[in-house]
Parts: structure tokens; C-alpha cells; sequence
């Protein structure tokens, strides 16, 4: 496995691999990595004949300093743990060789819509941080495909906009979220639970299930969802930060003619701040 921090460089062996006549899976990622990471790169290995995996802790899509300091870097462990899963190529760039006129000079990417609701309402600025990088690392890497988690159910959604707007050849393949033995779904943030507050995390994806088995196009039935599974949440140790239940296609309100619907949770639970979504069909 190479593990590349030069932009020449990188390029330099995704174009051999090419003259080769070889293809290449993508995967980014912002380190500190588990087992959801590691279902990735296996999945990238059934779609391509070379797998790239970026670490990159970038600082354009945090909002507050605080929380871009106090983000884990495991560079050795995430490169032991990929080494552990056949990948042919990390690539850790610095954020100097990144942005490097600092992020104030920086060309963004806007998605227009998408960026603007539900966790973009939330964390301004975030998901033009989000587009920005994955276009450049696009732009770096020249994949055939990458692969995104499902648990990131917006930034996936803002990912294939941008990709169809901008005519990147590139297929975007969604991988669906893996999760531990308890339900919950695997994340980097899990590691700032208390052993106390692993028995009560997976209570979110439990709640959300019984959501899925209520959800209709009623939006006010939905709205009556959304409150108790609100009070649930909060007398059980979270503090709910946003539900939506919204059309899983455009991300906007459920209608009439909506043909799926996609749950959203997001709730803190002590230090972390869990997400989770399911995707559900409309009768």
C-alpha cells in the first residue's frame, strides 16, 4: 500500500494505473476510521481494479474552530487498518497543499438547495466545505467511481447533484450504513460515548424504526411523529437537535406524488451528536 501526501505524485500513479488499462474506486474520508470506512473500501474493490482512500481533516466544512481542533487524527491506525483491507493508495494531503491560499481565497462549490435545508440550515457553510473538497479530490484522483455512506444521507444527495450538474464522469455509489450488534450505526463519534451512554444510544435507531412504521404522506401526521418521538428521546438522556421526515429524492416536504420518504435523525447524546436516516417506501 503507497501512502502519498504529494499531489504529483498521486497523479502520477493513477495515470500509470490507467495506462494500464486499470480503473479506480474512490473513497474519501476525514480519518479516524472504522468498520463503516472499511466496508467502503471493500465494496470499491468490487467496482474497481485499484482502490484510493483519502484522509483528509478538512477544515473547510467545520463551523466552529473548537470542534476542527478536538477532531481525532489516527493517521497510523487508519493507514494499519487499510493496510488490513488490501487498499492500493492512501492519500494524506496537508490542509497548506490543499488550500493554498488560505480558505478565505479559496474557490467554493455551491449545491444550491440541497446545501440550504435541513443539517445545512444547522451548520452554515458546512456542505459548500463538503462539495469543495470532494470536487478537488475528484479533480486530484480521476476515479471511475466512489462510494459515499448511506448514513450521510444528505451529503450523498448533494454529492450526486454535483457530480450530474457538473458533468463529472463519475459513478456515485451509495453504501448502506453498517451498524453495531446494538442497531446503532457505526461512527467516528461513537468513541466520545461513555460506556453509560452506549446502552442508551441505540434507542435512536430503535425510535426511528417506529417512525418508518407510521410515516405517511400526512404531513401533519408526520409532524405528530416527530414531537413523540422527540419527547422519547429527550426523557430517555438526548437532546434532539432535528427529526425531519422529508421526499428522500428532492429532500423537500412529502407530497402527494412523493414516491419514498427519508427519516432523519440527529441527536446529541452527551459529547456526540448521533446521525442516523432510514428510507422509506409510500403506499
Amino acid at each position: 500500500m503507497d501512502i502519498i501526501a504529494n499531489i504529483d505524485v498521486l497523479r502520477e500513479q493513477v495515470i500509470a494505473w490507467r495506462r494500464l488499462g486499470l480503473s479506480t474506486a474512490f473513497v474519501p474520508t476525514m480519518g479516524n476510521l472504522h468498520d463503516g470506512h472499511l466496508a467502503l473500501v471493500k465494496e470499491a474493490q468490487k467496482f474497481a481494479d485499484r482502490v484510493v482512500v483519502s484522509i483528509f481533516v478538512n477544515p473547510m466544512q467545520f463551523n466552529q474552530a473548537a470542534d476542527l481542533a478536538a477532531y481525532p487524527r489516527t493517521l497510523d491506525a487508519d493507514c494499519r487498518a487499510l493496510q488490513s483491507v488490501d487498499t492500493d493508495l492512501v492519500f494524506t494531503p496537508t490542509p497548506e497543499l490543499m488550500y493554498p491560499h488560505g480558505l478565505t481565497s479559496q474557490t467554493f462549490i455551491q449545491v444550491p438547495g440541497i446545501s440550504e435545508v435541513l443539517e445545512g440550515v444547522h451548520r452554515p457553510g458546512h456542505f459548500n466545505g463538503v462539495s469543495t473538497i470532494v470536487a478537488k479530490l475528484f479533480n486530484l484522483v480521476q476515479p471511475d467511481v466512489a462510494l459515499f455512506g448511506e448514513k450521510d444521507f444528505q451529503q450523498l444527495a448533494l454529492i450526486r447533484h454535483m457530480v450530474d450538474d457538473l458533468a463529472m464522469p463519475i459513478q456515485i455509489v451509495g453504501v448502506p450504513t453498517v451498524r453495531e450488534e446494538s442497531g446503532l450505526a457505526m461512527s467516528s463519534r461513537n468513541g466520545l460515548l461513555t460506556a453509560e451512554e452506549r446502552t442508551i444510544a441505540p434507542l435512536l435507531a430503535d425510535v426511528m424504526q417506529t417512525i418508518a412504521d407510521q410515516v405517511t404522506i400526512d404531513e401533519q401526521a408526520n409532524k405528530a411523529l416527530v414531537t413523540q418521538a422527540t419527547a422519547q428521546l429527550n426523557a430517555a438522556g438526548f437532546n434532539t437537535d432535528a427529526i425531519d421526515i422529508v421526499d428522500a429524492d428532492t429532500l423537500a416536504i412529502i407530497t402527494k406524488n412523493s414516491k419514498q420518504a427519508v427519516i432523519l435523525m440527529a441527536a446529541f447524546l452527551g459529547k456526540a451528536r448521533l446521525i442516523d436516516n432510514k428510507v422509506v417506501k409510500l403506499s
